[in-house]
């Protein structure tokens, strides 16, 4: 049975929560004192400080020492997202199969979106990135194309103008790179090949034809991934 106190500290924490949410409290707003919020809610200091730290894990607030230090709001942050994600993952509660099932599903989705709703700007910076990719591989700087590949998926999913998906994105493709670096398993040659035909795909608003290119690269990426993660084993970020 959950305590009294308990119930207390889960309700601050809920409360600035709902704030956040409602855009009361903006990232990098400063919270005001622990001895403020414990006379603002009634609580002892203790209780604001639990609920401090549960939202600190959370990655809804960040601690600050020093002259200027405090309690402030967190901009959001995909990478809280994946190690989120690796967490269950690791424990074994979340598949890796089903990792990249659901990274399919968001990347076919993103495809179609930005090609209803991407400009031919974003368009020309998703070009921009595929030939710097290119070059980071001519280069031999394959930790550099792997950054850029994320940044090309990043690109797209702005196009969407969809700030959720801007974060499912970022983390769901920063963890299957992490991931694939781990089982030494690299992005396919043909790679920027398909990228390039995707970006044709969405300047002449040929969605259906896009999302085909996209689902198509991404399973047998994929594939690939969970055939080398099974042959290995087990592996933890």
């Amino acid at each position: 049975m959950m305590t009294s106190e308990a119930r207390l500290f889960e309700s601050i924490s809920d409360d600035i929560r709902a704030r956040v949410a409602r855009g009361e409290l903006k990232p990098g707003q400063k919270l005001r004192s622990e001895r403020d919020l414990a006379e603002h809610y009634g609580v002892s200091r203790s209780g604001v400080r639990e609920a401090l730290r549960s939202l600190e894990r959370g990655g809804v607030i960040e601690l600050r020492k020093g002259p200027k230090g405090g309690t402030f709001i967190r901009s959001a942050d995909p990478a809280l997202v994946t190690q989120s994600l690796n967490d269950v993952i690791s424990r074994g509660a979340v598949s890796i199969a089903s990792l990249t099932e659901s990274r399919t599903i968001v990347m076919t989705a993103v495809t179609r979106l930005a090609c209803e709703r991407g400009t031919d700007t974003e368009f020309d910076r998703l070009d921009e990135s595929i030939t710097l990719t290119e070059q980071l591989a001519k280069a031999g700087d394959f930790k550099g194309r792997r950054v850029q590949l994320l940044d090309f998926y990043r690109l797209l999913a702005e196009a969407t103008r969809n700030e959720v998906l801007v974060i499912m994105v970022s983390a769901l493709t920063d963890l299957v790179f992490k991931l694939m670096a781990q089982y030494d398993v690299g992005p396919r040659p043909t790679t920027t090949q398909t990228h390039r035909k995707i970006v044709r795909c969405l300047r002449r608003r040929s969605a259906d034809e896009a999302v085909a290119l996209m689902a198509g690269h991404l399973d047998k990426l994929h594939a690939y991934f969970r055939k080398s993660a099974v042959e290995a084993g087990p592996h933890t970020l």
